[in-house]
């Protein structure tokens, strides 16, 4: 063996050692060789052993969060503790063998955010037991109490708001943020915080869902219903995919998506993304990338379909038989006379022809490609444009979702393998609720768009109702704003993740009560005045469904003890309808000590979900023990799920008033007063361009001249993970500019920025690149909010710059954003997250003030 001197002095420098010393070491090393000595085993560890897998009980579970699909853990404990995470192998299932994973039946593997769950699970940012706040609301400042202090004075403050201020004092904000199972369940529609407020006679409920209302409103008019997505099996099927606005290697609508869009690569389907940024999935299928102005997309659709009309390249079989209003020969005999949407899209109704070149002004896509990307859609059979949420997430984004739907009926692409008729995408069907129905759950006094809360509590009681989409009613409440006094947050985030933040915290200071329900310490705890522990999905028993894809339950049994104090979501509600006075009809199978041992109910409510309805309704032949002890059941359908694939063969009505794709609305076109709808603001009959608040081609861009758009991370489900110290070193928040923009105004990778508009600033790092179009910024949402002295976010949440007006059908303007930027000033700085020191903000709620 034998060293230069270069690489001597190298090694001394580095290991701090003379070079006699070294020579020496070096020399009895050889020695040792040269004898034939064998080293010894290692037996140095920086903490205990870490256990082998022989050592380790394994337990199927699965994710909890809304992330775009829910799929299996595998827990390895030992004892009580979760030592590490695996994901599915292809065992578990019945059948199953080690590797098993077909067509049929794909493993249902987590991503990186479920496999890092042990580090959320015990972070420093757990909520271990329960806190009254001490200092100012928002001061982050809170006091340790029992839980029948905590429970005691929610109870009291409770009743004294309903006294005072009548059934709509209390705002439900859940969400389904970490909570959601058949039992356990936090969601927005039908979840325990509605069935407990709605039977406690003091509710008022938040009836838009920030991601996609715009979206659910388009489906729900155009086709009757929200299931109108195809299981992802069928993207294997596909010739064409057009993700419009759909980035699945961030998002995916299910779980198994990339597996499938990968056999549809291999069979030689195309791909064309249509984005203001080249995504990841762009590179990954080699995909013909569209850059498009944001909030522009409906504009570019209409050009679309103008040159498919002009062509005659529709499928004019398809729409006569099945559709609504697509021409004038297809309108309904009471409406004769009315607007078609061929006649918008011609001009023949507005004198506006919307031809390519027309949309290629607006939306900044060349007349050339809008007419080769029509053409390629309109002859390539089976093709699938998915509409995903995002661009619905603006101002009139319902006008996208429907002029996607529209697109999607005249090239015949709905209802057959292959196409797509998704705006919702929600698929196969799931036994979702495991606790009884009661002629009081989801009841509600008042029902509001969910981010215009701050507006009605600030405006309240001069506020009308299509300022805050009040739901009409059939009594004395009718039109009346909600006096609003207190929120419960559940398994909700939602102070971190509405529109305009500022907005919300100026409201937040007029209220009496805010409680905040969850396992983790988070930016919305910071502003309440009760913290209340949850046990995560790991501390009790449930079942997990797919997420509005897949068709597979997850069992999901008590893999270890609460942490703390730490209590489920029916534990809580349980004990305070029982000090409410209504116990025994909020949870019927329990009684009081229920707070304290729930085992044995929360195993009667599943047992009897599985056989009743999982068994009866869906005809499953493995009983309730033998799905407990694999973990999983996989449904293998007798055919690919295709939504309205029964409408098309066999003739089954749309659940729409003509029984019809309704490309004209039976209802929108019929509505004679728009004030006394839940929308507040006329809606076209057909689908339009409308021009949007903000957008690159307004004159606002004189002071604003950057568009904003904030997309979903995959290092994140929303704001959830954001203190996972393993996901926050695979990416910084920064904002994402074009290089030829960071030419222009000095700015390099790694610059610090302050960027705002009217509603706040956020400072942030630049990240210079090609993929983002001119004009366009990117920050990706859901960064826990951190203000300094000045009300400036350091962390880079662009909640902070969104506008809460409301759209129409109710979508979030979460993309229409214009904004400004420079190299920060002032000594602004950007702060990554409460943990930058690799210290965390926990001890503030550990301390005794």
């Amino acid at each position: 063996m034998s060293f230069s001197n270069e690489k001597l002095a190298l090694l001394q420098d580095s290991l701090n050692i003379n070079r006699r010393d070294f020579l020496k070491t070096s020399a009895a090393a050889g020695a040792a060789v040269s004898l034939g000595l064998k080293p010894e085993p290692a037996k140095a560890f920086a903490y205990e052993p870490y256990p082998r897998d022989d050592e380790l009980e394994t337990v199927v579970t699965s994710c909890a969060h809304n992330c775009g699909s829910r799929h299996m853990l595998v827990a390895h404990k030992k004892g009580d503790v979760i030592v590490r995470l695996s994901s599915d192998d292809g065992r578990y299932q019945q059948g199953g063998a080690f590797g098993k994973d077909t067509f049929e039946e794909p493993q249902l593997r987590a991503c990186l955010r479920g496999r890092s769950y042990r580090s959320r699970l015990y972070s420093a940012e757990r909520l271990l037991y329960p806190m009254i706040r001490v200092g100012a609301r928002g001061e982050g400042k809170f006091k340790r109490a029992s839980w029948d202090e905590a429970l005691g004075m929610v109870a009291q403050r409770m009743e004294e708001l309903k006294a005072k201020y009548g059934p709509t004092a209390l705002l439900d904000q859940s969400y389904a943020g970490a909570s959601y199972g058949v039992l356990h369940k936090s969601d927005q529609i039908e979840g325990l915080l509605g069935r407990f407020l709605g039977m406690y006679g003091c509710r008022t409920n938040s009836w838009s869902v920030p991601s996609y209302q715009a979206t659910t409103f388009s489906s729900r008019t155009t086709f009757g219903t929200i299931e109108d997505g195809n299981e992802d099996d069928t993207f294997a099927h596909s010739k064409l995919i057009i993700m419009w606005g759909w980035n699945p290697a961030y998002t995916f609508h299910g779980g198994n998506t990339f597996y499938y869009m990968r056999m549809a690569k291999q069979k030689g389907c195309k791909f064309v993304v249509i984005d203001p940024q080249h995504t990841d999935s762009a590179s990954s299928y080699d995909a013909w990338w569209i850059p498009i102005r944001p909030n522009t997309d409906a504009a570019m659709m209409a050009g679309m379909a103008y040159y498919i009309f002009a062509n005659n390249l529709q499928d004019q079989q398809f729409i006569n038989r099945f559709v609504q209003g697509m021409d004038p020969g297809t309108m309904p005999h009471w409406a004769h006379g009315q607007e078609s949407f061929k006649d918008y899209i011609s001009g023949r109704s507005d004198g506006v022809a919307k031809t390519p070149e027309w949309a290629a002004d607006i939306c900044g896509v060349p007349a050339k490609d809008i007419i080769k990307l029509a053409h390629m859609y309109a002859t390539t059979k089976p093709a699938a444009l998915k509409a995903s949420w995002a661009p619905g997430r603006n101002a009139y984004g319902e006008q996208y979702n429907r002029m996607a739907a529209a697109l999607q009926a005249m090239t015949g692409n709905i209802g057959k393998l292959g196409g797509c008729a998704e705006g919702v995408g929600k698929a196969w069907h799931a036994e979702g609720i495991a606790y009884p129905y009661d002629e009081f759950a989801n009841v509600w006094y008042a029902s509001i768009k969910s981010d215009r809360w701050a507006h009605c509590v600030l405006n309240y009681p001069n506020v009308k109702r299509e300022e805050i989409g009040l739901w009409p009613r059939n009594d004395e409440r009718d039109g009346v704003p909600p006096n609003i006094r207190g929120i419960f947050w559940q398994g909700s985030d939602w102070f971190n993740q509405l529109t305009n933040i500022n907005k919300e915290i100026a409201a937040i200071k007029k209220l009496d009560m805010v409680v905040c329900m969850d396992s983790t310490i988070t930016p919305s705890g910071l502003w309440a005045d009760v913290l209340l522990p949850i046990a995560t999905h790991f501390e009790r028993h449930d079942v997990a469904l797919p997420w509005y894809k897949g068709h597979y339950y997850i069992h999901r049994p008590k893999v270890i003890e609460p942490l703390g104090e730490s209590k489920t979501d029916l534990q809580v509600f349980t004990e305070l309808a029982y000090r409410l006075g209504f116990g025994e009809r909020f949870n019927p199978k329990a009684n009081r000590n229920y707070f304290h041992h729930n085992d044995a109910v929360d195993e009667s409510y599943l047992r009897e979900w599985w056989v009743n309805k999982v068994m009866h309704h869906q005809h499953v032949t493995m009983p309730w023990e033998e799905f407990k002890k694999r973990g999983v059941y996989k449904f293998k359908l007798p055919r690919p799920h295709v939504a309205f694939q029964d409408n098309i063969e066999k003739g089954v009505a749309w659940s729409t008033p003509s029984g019809k794709i309704e490309i004209f609305s039976s209802t929108l076109a019929q509505t004679k007063d728009w004030t006394k709808t839940q929308y507040g603001y006329y809606i076209p009959a057909i689908p339009k361009w409308i021009e949007p608040w903000e957008s690159l081609n307004s004159p606002k861009t004189q002071k604003f001249p950057f568009h904003m758009i904030t997309p979903h991370p995959r290092w994140r489900t929303h704001s959830i993970f954001h203190n996972i110290p393993w996901l926050r070193e695979t990416y910084t928040q920064e904002i994402t500019l074009n290089a030829s923009d960071a030419k222009r105004l000095g700015i390099k990778t790694g610059d610090t920025l302050e960027v705002w508009n009217d509603r706040g600033g956020i400072v942030l790092p630049a990240f210079t690149t090609e993929r983002c179009m001119p004009g366009v910024v990117i920050v990706y949402e859901g960064a826990w909010m951190d203000l300094d002295e000045d009300g400036w976010d350091r962390a880079g949440n662009p909640d902070f710059l969104t506008l809460d007006e409301p759209s129409p059908a109710g979508g979030f303007a979460y993309n229409t954003i214009l904004v400004n930027l420079r190299k920060a000033t002032n000594g602004r700085t950007h702060r990554p997250g409460w943990d930058k020191q690799k210290t965390a903000r926990s001890h503030v709620f550990r301390r005794d003030y």
